[in-house]
């Protein structure tokens, strides 16, 4: 059996949509007759400490779901200093680096970016070695953090920055890009590298959650996911109308905005917004069974992000409200989804809600029903996945 291993800085038990597409990626090179081991920090995500199975250890090797978990020694850290900051991805970069220089690794490896330090010491190393590099591209940095407004165009963390991205490109044996913008980007620093388009694609088969449609209740709108500085959940509590309307916001997650989020509802409860916290993923599933809408933000149109919340909802039956422009917005509206508000624009937000409040429940159980049968023929990761060996990329 073939040996293959990803490298990446996010994994189950960490919860979010870059934890959740390493796994699959994982769990579908598994079942094409691969070896597969994952490197990774000690689990910290998102809260910036150890998980309490974790601490007090350097290392450790799991086995889950037959994939071999490497566990490497990180200074977690989700703190807004930057020293802090830079120190906790500096220590994880130190720990991958000495574990890749030292330790045999398989001819083929799958190297996620960002983080984009990570993923430089990885392709730097591992080209030393003469080894297969794949590049999963799922965000474009450093742009995304110029137009996030983390670093200054022309500063010396973003001529860095510059640097890392073009090394990577260009040494890299081929790219994976998550949407046509990356790979469009990465064609202009690299015109001759191979790239090939890799969705942010769930398991169909293992999402339907037979999703209930309640007659004489509110139309349930729900957000879940991080809350921090890229999805502008905050402001969109701020600036969303839904007094008079039989619609509610219910919002799950964690994430550095929570604490203001918490005392803004607690303070304007005539905003028909309910604030649940962070739930484990099937627990999370299991109450959102009777909700009838996910909402998708972000703060600012970042170039080449497509969420892959758009196509994990699309293989539940949930219809999107999308709210963050670009890409993702035009597969929301192309393949009829469900409603599209120009992101920033809270007035067109609450202008789609209105619509959205004229719709009968009965009309939004059969939307449900054709979203999920259309989106297991559209968002096909078994396919995709196929397609993907029959061009030789794994």
């Amino acid at each position: 059996m073939e040996e293959i291993l990803i490298i990446s800085n996010y994994y189950p038990p960490e919860k979010g949509a870059a934890a959740n597409r390493i796994e699959q990626l994982a769990l579908k090179l598994k079942q094409n007759k691969y070896n597969v081991s994952v490197v990774c920090p000690l689990a910290n995500y998102p809260k910036g400490e150890l998980f309490p199975e974790y601490k007090g250890k350097f290392s450790i090797t799991e086995e889950l779901q037959q994939i071999t978990v490497k566990r490497l020694w990180i200074y977690p850290s989700n703190s807004k200093n930057f020293i802090l900051r830079v120190f906790s991805i500096l220590s994880f970069s130190l720990s991958l680096f000495f574990f890749l220089l030292f330790k045999k690794t398989p001819k083929k490896v799958i190297v996620q970016s960002p983080p984009l330090l990570l993923s430089f010491i990885s392709v730097l190393t591992l080209s030393f070695k003469s080894k297969k590099i794949i590049l999963n591209v799922s965000d474009l940095w450093p742009l995304a953090a110029i137009e996030l407004g983390a670093i200054k165009t022309n500063s010396l963390s973003h001529k860095i920055s510059c640097y890392l991205e073009r090394f990577i490109y260009r040494k890299a044996t081929l790219i994976l890009g998550q949407s046509n913008e990356i790979i469009a980007h990465v064609k202009t620093i690299a015109s001759t590298k191979n790239c090939y388009l890799y969705r942010n694609f769930p398991d169909h088969n293992k999402a339907k959650i037979d999703l209930r449609t309640n007659i004489d209740e509110p139309v349930k709108i729900f957000y879940a996911g991080l809350l921090g500085v890229a999805q502008g959940v905050f402001e969109l509590c701020k600036q969303i109308n839904l007094e008079g309307l039989p619609i509610e916001l219910h919002i799950f997650g964690d994430g550095a905005e929570k604490n203001q989020l918490q005392d803004f509802i607690r303070n304007h409860p005539k905003k028909n917004i309910f604030f649940h916290g962070m739930k484990e993923r099937n627990k999370l599933l299991e109450e959102l069974k009777t909700f009838d809408i996910a909402l998708v933000p972000l703060k600012t149109r970042i170039y080449g992000s497509v969420p892959s919340k758009i196509f994990e909802y699309g293989a539940l039956g949930f219809p999107v409200l999308y709210f963050g422009g670009g890409e993702g917005e035009d597969i929301v509206q192309e393949n009829k989804l469900g409603w599209v508000a120009a992101v920033g624009d809270y007035s067109a937000l609450n202008e789609e809600i209105k619509q959205i409040s004229k719709i009968s429940k009965e009309e939004l159980a059969t939307m449900k029903n054709r979203l999920f049968e259309n989106a297991n023929q559209i968002f096909n990761l078994d396919n995709q996945v196929a397609e993907l060996f029959l061009k030789d990329v794994f």
